[in-house]
């Protein structure tokens, strides 16, 4: 009898194995169908001009099976893995020992370090300049910026969708301050931050009684108010023909240029680009690591622990007795001056700016980064800021796929939808973003740390 039992047993595991298969390969095929009837429209069909001037129309019929056989295959494998979790035993969460993330960020730090020289001895002086612009600027750019709405987003909880408004506060008034006033770049860093600051606690006094939605909405109003002044303030801005010619930063008063009074010229060496690339990538490393260390020195101060408990409870802060307007305002100012920074740094850089470059979708791009690597998290906010920026980036390396889709393919046309799909897998997978575990401000007795599973959904 208990044979007979143990048999069926197992023939019905075996059944039940069998139709949970079936059903996931029938979840995947829905949702491939679904995705084909997207690509239809967006992607199958595509306009070109001919010799004549006519447009017709071109099929991309590859590329959409394509697509869809990548959707049916990660719809499945999602599926089985979700159910193969859910009959696992639990258990407890992992939480990364202080000895271990000491160890990482040391790390993390010799290869920021060494990493022009690395690109250098690989690819050489004319391939290093790729690699330490595009990809080394590129990215410590947004890894400051997100670090600096950071700050709003994920320790204060007020949700900022217009903190590009700051970003181009910092570059225009670097770009004016330079060329109408004559200032070095050194100058121009300091005044640019706290121009910005004070724009800041400009938007920080009308949205006090905000939060949310609300908020979202005024603080975007806000970044987009600012973008139209550029543009229609032509005698001051020059519209958008933006600002050109805007000075380049010094190394302590020597020029990066072919001059005998240039940098190369005054050690001996033979001019290169290079030498102003490395330099500001040493630069804009420097306003990174000054970011991160200052964010974490003000979590632990008492105007950090307010930041945190505005964010879990404004009702309960203010019974407290912490003064909220002041915490907002603090709030505000703070990730408005590192965003002036990185302005300013942006501007030099260049040497050209324009209200193209201070768009909204710079703003999503922000704030997508904070909220992918996990709001309050330092670390997981420099990760994000690299999968996004490098990602995209390394679309324009991707020229081999023209032999597979065609000459006409453009890898870097769909960055957009990319981005889109990296976001909904990283919200299925982590969706309190890479990084949701944090450290305490403060502790008692023994320092421990807090698991997002342990705090309520939409906080921590």
């Amino acid at each position: 009898m208990s044979e007979d039992k143990s048999a069926g047993t197992v023939e019905k595991t075996q059944a039940g194995g069998k139709g949970s298969f079936a059903a996931a390969v029938k979840d995947a095929a829905l949702l491939a169908l679904l995705a084909l009837g997207l690509s239809i429209p967006i992607i199958a069909l595509r306009t070109e001009q001919d010799l004549s001037n006519r447009l017709v129309l071109e099929s991309r019929w590859g590329l959409v099976l394509a697509i869809c056989a990548v959707v049916f295959a990660g719809r499945l494998a999602y599926v089985l893995l979700a159910r193969l979790k859910s009959k696992a035993p639990a258990r407890p969460a992992r939480v990364v020992s202080e000895r271990a993330g000491r160890v990482l960020s040391v790390g993390g730090l010799a290869v920021l370090l060494l990493y022009p020289w690395i690109a250098l001895g690989l690819g050489g002086t004319g391939g290093a300049i790729k690699w330490i612009d595009n990809f080394g600027i590129q990215i410590l750019i947004y890894v400051m910026l997100g670090w600096g709405l950071n700050i709003v987003v994920g320790l204060a909880g007020l949700l900022d969708l217009g903190y590009v408004a700051f970003y181009a506060v910092g570059a225009y008034s670097a770009a004016l301050l330079s060329k109408e006033f004559g200032l070095s770049f050194w100058l121009c860093l300091p005044l640019s931050g706290i121009l910005a600051a004070f724009w800041g606690i400009l938007l920080g006094f009308p949205v006090l009684r905000l939060r949310g939605d609300y908020l979202a909405i005024v603080t975007l109003a806000f970044g987009e108010i600012i973008r139209l002044v550029l543009i229609n303030w032509v005698d001051v801005t020059g519209g958008y023909a933006g600002i050109s010619g805007i000075p380049r930063p010094t190394f302590f008063g020597i020029p990066f240029n072919a001059t005998e009074e240039g940098f190369a010229a005054r050690f001996g060496l033979e001019f290169s680009p290079i030498y102003r690339t490395v330099f500001l990538f040493y630069v804009i490393l420097a306003l990174a690591l000054l970011t991160n260390w200052v964010t974490i020195r003000l979590r632990r101060l008492p105007v950090g622990r307010a930041w945190e408990a505005l964010r879990e409870d404004e009702i309960a802060c203010r019974a407290l007795g912490i003064d909220t307007v002041t915490t907002k305002l603090t709030a505000f100012a703070t990730g408005a001056m590192f965003g002036g920074f990185a302005g300013a740094f942006f501007a030099a850089r260049q040497s050209f700016i324009s209200p193209e470059s201070f768009v909204f979708m710079e703003s999503a791009m922000i704030l997508a980064i904070v909220v992918l690597g996990g709001m309050g998290s330092q670390l997981g906010v420099a990760i994000a800021a690299i999968g996004m920026i490098g990602g995209t980036e390394l679309l324009r390396e991707l020229e081999w796929t023209k032999a597979i889709f065609g000459d006409s393919f453009d890898p870097t046309q769909y960055r957009m939808l990319l981005f889109g799909l990296a976001m909904v897998v990283i919200m299925i997978w982590k969706p309190r973003g890479l990084i949701s575990v944090r450290s305490p401000s403060i502790f008692l007795k023994e320092r421990r740390a807090i698991a997002g599973t342990h705090v309520q959904e939409g906080h921590g």
